[in-house]
């Protein structure tokens, strides 16, 4: 049996998933960055059967990462272009990516630079000042939507990982 929503966790990641953790989603939202605004265009670039793209693409406008609109000159047709709340994935993308990059098996396909300097885009990461962390390095505290259980996770992950209470 599939789970269908994690609307009962009280964890943002799921959260998030709810909302662009199918795979398609994600392809969908990198297709927006590389320029693809039409429907079949996604189609074609992504060899995604129309129906699923459809659905994928009215999920992604509800939950506000895309938005539709007219294409410029044209009544009938529309595009997909990412709102705000769409390319503040970017990062989380770029940090897939380049995961992928290094522990997939491929050599990697795009190298991203920095448009005005040319310089190599540094890999995504957790940085205190120029430290860079890892998982050993971050303890988690509770947030303002911590619910008792959320805070026993908290403990027990910190005291795993970090040996702290």
């Amino acid at each position: 049996m599939y789970r269908k929503t994690f609307d009962g966790m009280n964890c943002s990641i799921a959260r998030a998933l709810d909302e662009v953790g199918e795979w398609w989603s994600l392809l969908i939202v990198r297709e927006c960055t590389l320029g693809t605004t039409r429907f079949d265009d996604f189609q074609r670039r992504l060899g995604i059967a129309r129906n699923v793209l459809t659905a994928r693409l009215n999920s992604l406008v509800e939950h506000g990462v895309l938005e539709k609109v007219l294409t410029e000159g044209s009544e009938r047709r529309s595009e997909y272009r990412l709102t705000e709340k769409g390319e503040a994935l970017y990062p989380a993308l770029v940090a897939l990516m380049q995961w992928g990059d290094q522990w997939c098996g491929h050599d990697a396909p795009l190298q991203l630079v920095e448009h005005a300097s040319g310089q190599p885009v540094e890999p995504v990461g957790l940085r205190v000042g120029k430290r860079s962390l890892g998982l050993h390095d971050v303890r988690l505290e509770a947030g303002p939507g911590a619910t008792a259980k959320t805070k026993d996770v908290i403990e027990v992950r910190n005291r795993a990982i970090l040996g702290v209470d």
